[in-house]
């Protein structure tokens, strides 16, 4: 069969296992390998090696990177320091809205997952605000401030694909020199928007122990605990001058530096916690890795079918070039929920071609990112959390959750469509 409607008939398959029966994603996204495999032909053996290739590829770029960003999460959470952290920033804000989606927006980084930063920071931030209402807007600003850093900063796993595959000689400090003013104006868009939208002015509520503290964890400000919470930070921050000083490629560099985090906050943490911190953040980078594994074994087959070769000059006579990568990474998002699953698709589909060839890498990245966050619907895994966590029905999530980052993804689309005219001069 022609890899494009194969390609389509596999998204298909994929999102109706993934909404009827809930199949983890690795055995999802595996099994979409093998049927688009059989689709167009591929023999037997070397179906299985491509597949096989895939996953080991996933699992050598970002193994380290999620387990490294587990055990932080973790730590950091049995330890009661992010209570601390957010402490620290309500220090600075006495908007709630703004501490909530800040804190998103920065624990995201670290761990390296956003669903992490979100499940982490939930009990923490529904202390900032007056009443249920408030305390459930608070929880969908931590859910978007997470997403909105995990999707467009460099070194996340949403974002380390994109530039590797189509900005290979492009220096991550370059982008995130873009990306950086950009993520956070556009997070401070959307936490005015979200606040005129839906219309609260609570003030935040005293940050002393409440009903969801234990003694542990209660914050502290002392300059041990101040240290323990900050280490693995600063940690990774001065990792990045060492690493380039012995020569590091941005791809090891950055393997390196979350370790040196992760053996911080071991290092630093009571023995107790030390030995629940691992096993918890093993754990849980354990099902996150092996289910973006899944992904690559789904791109190597889509790249070994041709797709980029025959189905992308099909897509160009129906849409312009400055549209496709948005639209694929739209499609393939809405299909499948993940936004690491995603990148690596449309990364792999897109490199080399025409389309990658006429549009800046810049603006190709975010193109593509602006589509990751189009359309969080029933297949995103994501959204599924932020309905159990906040309590809302259906309706009620798409409106706070769904639209809001179909939104960003619009506003994200048109800055790079803006820079893209302004490099090809118009």
């Amino acid at each position: 069969m022609d890899p494009l409607p194969s390609f389509f008939l596999t998204l298909l398959l994929v999102s109706f296992l993934g909404i009827r029966f809930r199949i983890p994603p690795i055995f999802n996204l595996t099994g979409g390998a093998l049927f688009l495999g059989i689709l167009i032909g591929m023999p037997p053996d070397q179906l299985i090696s491509v597949i096989t290739t895939g996953l080991g590829r996933i699992f050598a770029l970002f193994a380290l990177i999620i387990l490294s960003g587990a055990i932080i999460a973790a730590i950091l959470e049995e330890q009661g320091d992010i209570q601390q952290i957010v402490h620290d920033i309500r220090n600075h804000s006495a908007n709630p809205y703004t501490i909530s989606g800040l804190s998103g927006y920065l624990l995201a980084l670290p761990v390296a997952c956003s669903v992490t930063a979100f499940i982490i920071l939930s009990p923490v931030v529904k202390g900032l605000g007056n009443g249920e209402k408030t305390r459930t807007l608070l929880l969908y600003c931590v859910a978007i401030g997470s997403l909105i850093s995990f999707g467009l900063v460099y070194p996340t796993p949403a974002v380390i694909p994109l530039v590797q595959s189509l900005a290979p000689d492009l220096s991550p400090a370059l982008y995130d020199a873009l990306a950086l003013p950009l993520s956070i104006l556009l997070l401070f868009c959307f936490l005015l928007l979200f606040r005129f939208w839906f219309g609260s002015c609570d003030k935040p509520e005293s940050m002393a122990k409440g009903p969801d503290d234990s003694p542990q964890k209660t914050v502290s400000s002392s300059e041990k605990r101040n240290f323990r919470a900050y280490a693995p930070f600063i940690a990774i921050l001065l990792a990045i001058p060492v690493g380039l000083s012995i020569g590091l490629s941005h791809g090891a560099l950055i393997q390196v530096i979350m370790l040196a985090g992760a053996a911080t906050a071991i290092m630093t943490a009571a023995p107790g916690i030390r030995a629940a911190g691992l096993q918890r953040g093993t754990k849980h980078a354990g099902v996150i890795i092996f289910d973006i594994c899944g992904a690559g074994a789904l791109a190597g087959v889509i790249l070994a079918s041709g797709f980029s070769e025959t189905a992308l000059g099909q897509i160009t006579a129906i849409i312009p070039v400055l549209l496709v990568p948005f639209v694929l990474a739209s499609l393939i998002q809405t299909a499948q929920g993940s936004r690491v699953v995603t990148a690596v698709l449309t990364a792999g589909i897109l490199a080399g071609t025409q389309v990658a060839e006429v549009i800046h890498p810049v603006a190709l990245i975010i193109m593509i990112a602006a589509g990751c966050f189009v359309f969080s619907f029933v297949t995103d895994p994501f959204f599924w959390i932020v309905s159990r966590t906040t309590g809302d029905d259906f309706a009620q999530v798409i409106r706070r959750y769904t639209i809001p980052l179909a939104l960003c993804g619009a506003a994200l689309y048109l800055v790079a469509l803006g820079m893209q005219l302004i490099v090809s001069g118009g």
